[in-house]
């Protein structure tokens, strides 16, 4: 299975976005105007020195995710969909769980659903019941599910990409 250069290209932003270079990157994406100082990062995440700060918004801008302005400041160049930021969408200034709208209402539906015939006296209809408990549990368990199985693509592709050899053949 042959790799596209954009394939690769998501791979290597997927593999350089975790942990602390995650985290600037997130706290970026919730700033209104996408732009951010060093000291503000490093105290806005709780890092130990402004170098912290420093190192991993150099690794955002290697990733030509960020660019620096002459004032210092970076500057948020591109928003990326990769690893655990596939499941969230903007509402605003906010980054929102994509699932939880779907849960919510087939859980508040269960909900009231359940509600209005206990109230009524009535026995509800056992499918529209386990309709509603199976919706609520596949939107409430999707997101883990999606996350194991991206674990699984992402070692598989590693797995299946050519080494580069230290000695010439």
């Amino acid at each position: 299975m042959s790799k596209t250069p954009h394939d690769f290209d998501l791979v290597v932003l997927e593999s350089a976005l975790k942990g602390k270079t995650l985290l600037v990157y997130w706290y970026l994406l919730q700033q209104p105007t996408h732009t951010v100082g060093i000291r503000q990062v490093q105290r806005a995440l709780g890092f130990s020195s402004p170098s912290i700060a420093v190192h991993h918004l150099g690794k955002l801008e290697d990733l030509r995710l960020v660019r620096k302005k002459m004032t210092g400041e970076y500057v948020l160049e591109e928003e990326v969909k990769v690893g655990i930021l596939r499941f969230f969408t903007r509402m605003g200034r906010f980054l929102v769980p994509r699932y939880l709208f779907y849960s919510v209402l087939f859980s508040t539906m269960l909900t009231a659903y359940l509600t209005l015939y206990a109230l009524f006296g009535v026995a509800p209809s056992f499918y529209a019941v386990v309709f509603g408990l199976i919706a609520s549990i596949i939107f409430w368990l999707t997101p883990r599910l999606l996350r194991t199985q991206q674990n699984a693509q992402l070692d598989a592709f590693l797995r299946d990409s050519p080494r580069k050899s230290s000695h010439p053949q």
